[in-house]
């Protein structure tokens, strides 16, 4: 028979209460001991350029249509040891790579027609793990952040680019000096060693000279 008594109700709350609260000093481990782990991603060694959230698709030659490969974060990372650029992308969940490649001189890219927000280019690209020519769409929340990525990837390549250019015509003025050198000592070395003439005239006159001696 249930009680009409409220203080006697509130007693008895309180007692359980008091119950569920005491102490016991029994220690109770965890089924289950998780231990730190350390993730490497391979960006370790690289600094972060650029870093914006955007959505990536990469054009299928066979079925002619771009195809969406993921939603994440594009960066670009910069080697601290070589100084070598490369674009990387991960979906956001799965963390998987859907972009992997470097940015070359040779990577030609330009606003998407008919929408600002997006741009595309072409890469040899490592995201499979092995080298594979794509075509690569992005597109990004506001034309802001479109231009910024065209901007940086252009100025990257455009700084490689002379730097090619550069090492290039260094080595085209080492060569060169170095053909100029070798026409130099030839001319040397037949100035010092007399003609096969010259050399038999001289042996001549030294036998007369001894002769008459």
């Amino acid at each position: 028979m249930a009680s009409n008594d409220p203080d006697r109700e509130e007693d008895a709350a309180e007692a359980t209460a008091a119950g569920e609260d005491e102490d016991t000093g029994a220690q109770i481990a965890p089924i289950v001991t998780l231990s730190e782990v350390a993730i490497t991603t391979g960006e370790e060694e690289e600094d972060v350029l650029l870093d914006l959230k955007a959505k990536l698709y990469r054009f299928d030659k066979e079925g002619n249509q771009w195809k969406e490969r993921g939603t994440g974060n594009v960066k670009l990372l910069k080697h601290i040891e070589t100084g070598k650029v490369r674009l990387v992308m991960r979906q956001a969940k799965t963390l998987k790579i859907c972009a992997n490649h470097l940015v070359l001189p040779s990577i030609k890219i330009q606003e998407h027609a008919g929408n600002d927000k997006s741009c595309v280019w072409h890469a040899a690209d490592f995201a499979d793990g092995e080298l594979k020519e794509e075509m690569f769409c992005i597109r990004f929340g506001s034309v802001e952040n479109c231009k910024k990525f065209i901007e940086m990837v252009e100025g990257i390549t455009e700084s490689d680019g002379k730097h090619v250019e550069k090492e290039s015509k260094d080595a085209s003025d080492a060569a060169g000096l170095l053909g100029k050198l070798s026409v130099a000592e030839s001319k040397t070395d037949e100035a010092a060693v007399p003609s096969g003439a010259a050399y038999v005239k001289a042996e001549d006159e030294k036998s007369e000279a001894e002769t008459k001696a």
